[in-house]
Parts: C-alpha cells; structure tokens; sequence
C-alpha cells in the first residue's frame, strides 16, 4: 500500500496549478445523491479535491455520502473530519487532523486515538495536519464542539508558531481554518507571514465567499482553498469562476505586492 499516494497526487496538482482548489462536501446537508452530483459539476468546472466532512455529524448519511461522492468523481476524495466517526473505507484519504491551537487534549490525540485503528484496519491513507483555528467574527460549530478558543486574527505570530511546532512534529499539511460560515476570511496578511514561516503546503478555509477573495490568499500564499459555504448558498454556477481565481501559479508571498 502506497501510504503517501493521494498527498502526492495533492502537491503535483499544486505544482501543476499553482494551488489546489477543494470543495468542502457535508452530509449533514445533503442526501448522498445530492452530494454526488454536486462533486460531478464541481469536477467539470475546475475543482481539484473534494472534501467531505462535518462538524457534528448528525445522520447515517457519512459512509453512503463518500461512497456515492467516489463513484461519481475521478477527484480524490478526502476525510475532513469532525471526530472520530467520521471514517469511510471508500475514501482515498483522511486528514489526520491534529487541533494544534487547542488546549483540549481529546483534540489534540483523543480523537486520533480513537481513530488510528479503524484508519488502518481501512487501509485509508492518513495526512497528518495541523489544524488550526483562527477567530472569524463569530462562534462556530468547530469552536463550539471542539471546546477550543481560536487564536486572534490579528496574532499571526502565534498562527506560525503553532504551524511551525506542527511541522516540527511531522505533519505533512496545515489547515488554518476560520470555520463554515465565518463572517471574516483567514486575513491574507496571516497567509503571507505562514507562507514565509513554513515549508509545507498551507491550506486555507472558511469565509471565503468570492472568487476575488480566493484570488487574493493564493496570492498570500495559500496552496489549498477550501470553499463550503458559498457554494451551498450561491448554486455550483460560481465553481468555475473560483477554479479560475485559484489556478494562478503567481504569488508574491509579500504584504507590498497584494
């Protein structure tokens, strides 16, 4: 078993593209077939990942929802995961998130615990990553049900530090994330400072609402958007125009030039 093929697949496609664009899929919102279609459209008009995954998990639609998402898609579909419930044999990868801004130690290898065994047992391919939350404005799902406060959005000091003890721990990804409908962005000034700070891919949700938007933190530096909400709210018409935002292999990593 090749333990490294789908994050491979995920860095030629950043390399090929300039950065990777993800749809965030949620079971908790949709039937499986809903989802399924939704990741057809979104492979037509430019995606690059899909993601599936949810806070809670609310419903038995999680293995069914990834199962259905995998048979109508040639993307890799990839774990995002709120616990430890949320595994399905049928998907390519899971990211082995570790919530490294929390001081919540179920978070922090709990859950992981949990999860190592079946993750195995499935033969999933995990991608250790440092997740971190960063203040949106407002208390989200992801706060609430992890028991975790966000680092300031104005601290990104601290967003690098933990990104980079993440890195030294040997993670292979970091998922800074402002929540699903988070009022504000990830700020494209705490993308520059981590971009320059890290060496591994840096990928960014939450909030991001417009393809100019996405433009500007793949100019920061972000090598995965991750976009939910927008697409819930605003119809699978704007996939497009956000895989044209996102595919640009020109970033500046430097605040004068944004």
């Amino acid at each position: 078993m090749d333990n490294t093929k789908t994050y491979n697949r995920i860095l030629n496609i950043i390399e090929r593209n300039g950065s990777a664009f993800a749809i965030l899929l949620d079971p908790d919102r949709e039937n499986p077939q809903s989802l399924a279609e939704t990741a057809r459209l979104s492979e037509d008009a430019g995606a690059d990942i899909i993601y599936v995954g949810s806070s809670m998990l609310l419903s038995n639609n999680f293995n069914p929802a990834v199962s259905a998402i995998k048979k109508a898609t040639n993307l890799p579909v990839v774990i995002f995961p709120g616990n430890a419930q949320m595994i399905s044999p049928d998907a390519d990868a899971i990211l082995f998130l570790c919530l490294v801004s929390s001081r919540n130690p179920e978070m922090l290898i709990g859950q992981q615990v949990k999860a190592a065994p079946l993750i195995k047992e499935m033969q999933i391919e995990p991608i250790p990553t440092g997740y971190i939350l960063v203040e949106s404005g407002k208390l989200n799902a992801a706060q609430f049900m992890s028991g975790s406060l966000p680092i300031p959005r104005n601290k990104p000091d601290l967003v690098c530090a933990h990104a980079l003890a993440a890195e030294y721990l040997g993670m292979k990804l970091i998922f800074t994330d402002a929540g699903s409908g988070a009022d504000f962005p990830i700020p494209v000034e705490v993308i520059c400072e981590l971009k320059n700070y890290v060496s591994i891919p840096i990928c960014v949700g939450g909030g991001i609402r417009s393809p100019q938007a996405a433009y500007e933190r793949v100019r920061a530096g972000a090598d995965i958007i991750v976009i939910g909400n927008a697409f819930e709210e605003n119809g699978p018409q704007l996939i497009a125009e956000f895989a044209d935002a996102i595919h640009t292999s020109e970033k500046s990593h430097t605040l004068s030039e944004k």
